[in-house]
């Protein structure tokens, strides 16, 4: 399936000002009429999912990193791929006789995180291939660069446990909570003498990109267990804090170098999604599965409802309400929390390659525990039709830059709440 589309068709949900336009605005209907419309919640759902096969990630507004064992989904991995720049053209580090090298870092600022604040493994290669920054060249959760094989991780400085939470400590200041990691000095002496045996290196950042195609940064955890491990956000394009630093002296003078990561930096994410043996693997081999609990989740999976019976309501009617309730399965306080927002999305007509977003927002109620969606539009719009009935695609509301999960349940399910769609109308 293609990544939906962003194109909103405002057709659809336009409210003309002509006598004889159906799709009427809810704020001029009258009260009265909705005393004497029709109500019904008869309407029978179809859930289960599909499989988004081409989520882009090129510069989101944050990258993903990190992995977790799902005990629902799977394990989710994430990895990043990233370009640097130089802060200043032609850099003079001074004689390398009297530069005494401190560390190494890494800095990746947090914007938050999904799962579980355990120890993590992290590794970070050398691009052997350059990230295309142009606009026509584009990289999905599936795309790859090519590596060299040494980990620029400094030895034994590797494994991490996360802490988005707190402020990080840095040269005796605190900062904003940030991902710091320790690389090997050797690779920073490679920057240092290189600057100073090909200064042209170093001249314009074209060159230098040249020279350093970028990192990638993954994590190695094989052994992780069942609801283990998190994928962090780190915001690597609009936060100055998110660089590689070298901390060294020069004749005893403390300095540092910095190489930057910001908008003008291409990067992407590459997510591996390992489903077997899970109940989204059985829903995804059996979709009727679908009937008793149905997924969505970031990079990955999106929720479908379909609903036959639309197809039947008059084309002689004024859609009053058309609230379609999702109740999900979640405990208050569990560490997997279904995001705030959905997004729901349609193909227009049977035969179109791609969904359109319907502009439709579902709010999530931690007391209700489901999502609800204000479907009347989208339901005049069918009435009128101006779209046909191919079902309705739901969506964490961040898809591409998250690893939100959502669990609902379907119309069979044993618990106590079931998805329901409850429409108001009257008939002219």
């Amino acid at each position: 399936m293609k990544t939906l589309s962003a194109l909103l068709l405002l057709l659809l949900f336009s409210t003309a000002c002509t006598k004889n336009d159906k799709g009427l605005g809810q704020e001029i209907i009258d009260p009265n009429a909705l005393l004497n419309g029709i109500t019904t919640d008869t309407f029978e759902l179809y859930t289960y999912s599909i499989v988004e096969d081409s989520t882009e990630t090129k510069n989101a507004s944050n990258v993903l990193l990190g992995s977790y064992q799902d005990p629902k989904f799977g394990k989710v991995e994430a990895a990043v791929y990233t370009e640097f720049r130089l802060p200043g053209l032609n850099p003079n580090f001074g004689d390398p006789t009297q530069i005494v090298i401190d560390s190494f870092v890494l800095a990746l600022e947090y914007v938050g995180y999904y799962g579980d604040l355990s120890a993590q493994n992290f590794e970070v290669y050398k691009l052997t291939d350059s990230i295309q920054n142009a606009s026509e060249v584009k990289y999905y959760q599936f795309s790859t660069l090519p590596t060299g094989s040494t980990n620029w991780v400094a030895n034994g400085q590797g494994t991490i446990t996360p802490d988005p939470i707190n402020d990080a400590i840095v040269a005796g200041a605190e900062v904003d909570p940030q991902l710091r990691i320790h690389l090997d000095t050797n690779r920073a002496w490679d920057f240092i003498n290189e600057s100073t045996t090909n200064p042209a290196t170093f001249a314009t950042n074209t060159a230098f990109q040249e020279y350093f195609k970028g990192l990638k940064i993954a994590v190695n955890n094989p052994s992780q267990n069942s609801g283990k491990g998190a994928i962090l956000y780190l915001d690597i394009n609009n936060n100055p804090a998110s660089k590689m630093t070298i901390y060294f002296k020069l004749a005893g003078v403390s300095k540092t170098y910095d190489f930057n990561i910001n908008s003008n930096c291409a990067d992407f994410t590459h997510l591996e999604h390992d489903q077997a043996n899970t109940p989204v693997a059985a829903l995804l081999a059996d979709t009727t599965l679908g009937q008793k609990a149905f997924y969505a989740q970031a990079n990955k999976l999106r929720a479908m409802v379909k609903i036959p019976g639309l197809d039947q309501l008059p084309d002689n009617i004024i859609i009053h309400r058309a609230d379609l309730s999702l109740p999900v399965q979640f405990q208050t306080g569990y560490r997997y929390k279904p995001g705030s927002r959905i997004t729901a999305a349609s193909k227009l007509a049977a035969s179109d390659a791609f969904y359109t977003s319907l502009g439709i927002a579902g709010l999530y109620s931690d007391v209700t525990k489901q999502y609800d969606l204000d479907l009347r539009a989208y339901l005049q719009s069918l009435v009128n039709g101006k779209l046909e009935n191919t079902g309705i695609v739901v969506s964490p509301l961040f898809f591409r830059n998250s690893a939100e999960r959502i669990i609902f349940n379907g119309v069979e399910t044993t618990n106590k709440k079931k998805p329901k769609l409850v429409v108001t109308y009257t008939t002219y």
